[in-house]
């Protein structure tokens, strides 16, 4: 079983991945319906996911999409801060300000919140005091394999399912995860709509509500990227995936 959450989710419940035996399963799911994390509007973050591993490849997709928001995260403040010459203060206020919006989510929130952070043992703001490096447990590596092997976030969840005749359902995927875990974001409700839609979907960019926000909103994201570009800013998760997009659009693939 697939279980994301970490300290928050130790005390308020996690998001929950269980796979394998749907009797198995039939046995503890007053249990895990009990411990997952609750959200209001969409019940327990919990559902059979499907035969096999399928639970724990789907929470190794979950960690691979939150080290890519992660990415993207940074390279905004990247291009903001070196760019933009924002202050930590000015950091604050745009980050908690995206939070109030379609951007609402605990990655953006605790983003925020640590612009506002000031260095208890000495001067100066935290966020400066921290090594810039960072390190995994393995499962983004694992799902840049499977990437590579098939597609890409929902897609690739999706593709693996196909492969292995698990019948995943990727709309329930977006709904347990809008509580307990890392990727929890108001996000998760428009692509969970997408595929109640049509739960076929090959793509969620060829999703006619996802398409149409993508084109209106890619000459802002092409601008960021040159932007980003000419000031010797690296943004590989913002330009590979408008590479992506820009295949997409081409035909040339399809999912």
């Amino acid at each position: 079983m697939g279980v994301s959450g970490g300290e928050e989710g130790s005390h308020n419940g996690p998001s929950l991945m269980p796979g394998g035996s749907f009797e198995a399963f039939k046995y503890i799911e007053d249990i895990l319906l009990k411990v997952a994390a609750q959200v209001p509007d969409s019940g327990p973050c919990v559902t059979y996911v499907g035969k096999g591993g399928s639970g724990n490849f789907v929470k190794m997709i979950h960690n691979g999409i939150a080290y890519g928001d992660m990415q993207l995260i940074a390279e905004a403040y990247d291009v903001l801060k070196l760019v933009g010459k924002l202050s930590n203060e000015d950091l604050h206020n745009a980050f908690a300000e995206w939070n109030k919006g379609e951007l609402r989510s605990f990655l953006i929130e605790i983003t925020a919140d640590i612009f506002g952070i000031k260095d208890g043992k000495g001067d100066g703001y935290l966020v400066h005091k921290v090594l810039d490096k960072t390190g995994m447990k393995g499962t983004c590596k694992w799902t840049v394999q499977q990437a590579a092997e098939l597609s890409v976030g929902m897609n690739l969840i999706r593709a693996k399912s196909m492969e292995k005749g698990w019948d995943l359902k990727l709309g329930e995927l977006a709904r347990i995860w809008k509580g307990g875990c890392i990727i929890r974001a108001i996000f998760l409700d428009r692509i969970k709509k997408a595929y109640d839609r049509n739960p076929n979907l090959a793509n969620l960019l060829v999703d006619p509500e996802f398409a149409k926000e993508i084109i209106d909103r890619q000459s802002a994201w092409r601008r960021i990227v040159c932007l980003a570009i000419n000031s010797g800013i690296s943004t590989s998760g913002m330009s590979l995936s408008l590479a992506y997009f820009d295949t997409l659009q081409k035909g040339k693939i399809t999912g």
